[in-house]
């Protein structure tokens, strides 16, 4: 089981604190340093000095890291549109010398998209486009250099594109679908994604997601989808360290309650081990604080070495 960070640059953050946690994440050998894509704070303050942008951050990490893996959980559909995305993703990917995954979702947070003038359409309508953007990106990174792509559906169209440029990775960045929903999700998944990740959910709520979305790739065909969750982890070496990172962790939120993984190393890796038995081989971990690198380092060191 590899270890990642998930960052949430939303809660207020500089691009120089975001790249000074990656490099040492990098340092303490963690396997991706992931951000999420959204410019709305989700707790109740106005958290200064504000988002950054997810896509221009990793432009700037691809520069400043050389081996972490960077990627985003998860690119709104509702942000960008397609054709613009698959350029960007492709020149990152170039930028980090191939280490970039693309995790897109259908967008949810409304504040994110009324805040700075993003529409918002209904859910129905979020995941169309999601998909047509699946379809898109996809078929752009696929198609031959110096052949055409076009695409026609409800939401987007693409006339006679030539389809560059073309990511380092071949045949195409790793794409990650991810979400708590039982049917689209896994579908998308299957039919379009490299891995499947699970946000913040139990051991018991995983069983039956991994379940349906390995259910979904079998009947779509294909090699075996990565598994993987994002988890709230607060772990220390006293009672007082796991506290304070639990306390920051419990902060009011307009995001649905969850209860962080807490406790000594040794009980994080007895709950991961129970994720690893249900067949997930990544865990993101959850940096709320990102100047608390020794929290890293304590992870690195004590809980890393033992899920490998």
């Amino acid at each position: 089981m590899e270890l990642r960070l998930f960052t949430e640059p939303y809660h207020g953050a500089t691009y120089d604190e975001l790249a000074r946690a990656a490099r040492h994440a990098e340092e303490c050998g963690f396997g991706g340093f992931f951000v999420a894509d959204h410019y709305h704070p989700m707790h109740y303050t106005d958290a200064l000095p504000g988002p950054t942008d997810a896509w221009t951050t990793l432009a700037g990490l691809a520069r400043e890291t050389s081996r972490i893996r960077l990627g985003t959980l998860m690119t709104s559909a509702t942000f960008r549109h397609p054709g613009p995305l698959a350029v960007i993703a492709a020149q990152v990917d170039a930028m980090s010398g191939g280490r970039v995954e693309l995790g897109l979702g259908a967008g949810w947070f409304a504040l994110d998209h009324s805040a700075y003038g993003i529409p918002f359409p209904a859910p129905a309508e979020r995941f169309e486009r999601m998909e047509e953007q699946l379809r898109i990106v996809t078929g752009l990174w696929a198609t031959p250099t110096g052949e055409r792509f076009s695409y026609e559906g409800r939401h987007y169209r693409l006339t006679d594109s030539p389809a560059l440029p073309k990511p380092v990775q071949r045949p195409s960045v790793p794409i990650i679908v991810g979400g708590r929903g039982p049917r689209r999700t896994p579908r998308l998944a299957a039919r379009y994604a490299d891995e499947f990740n699970l946000p913040f959910t139990s051991p018991e709520q995983s069983a039956g997601l991994f379940a349906g979305a390995r259910a979904a790739r079998e009947a779509a065909g294909g090699p075996p989808l990565i598994l993987s969750v994002c988890l709230g982890i607060a772990s220390g070496r006293t009672g007082a360290e796991i506290d304070t990172r639990l306390a920051l962790m419990h902060e009011p939120s307009r995001l649905p309650p969850e209860e962080p993984l807490h406790g000594s190393p040794g009980k994080i890796v007895d709950v991961l081990g129970q994720y690893a038995g249900l067949g997930a081989s990544r865990v993101y971990v959850r940096l709320r604080d990102l100047s608390d690198l020794d929290h890293l380092d304590l992870l690195a060191a004590e809980v890393a070495p033992q899920l490998t």
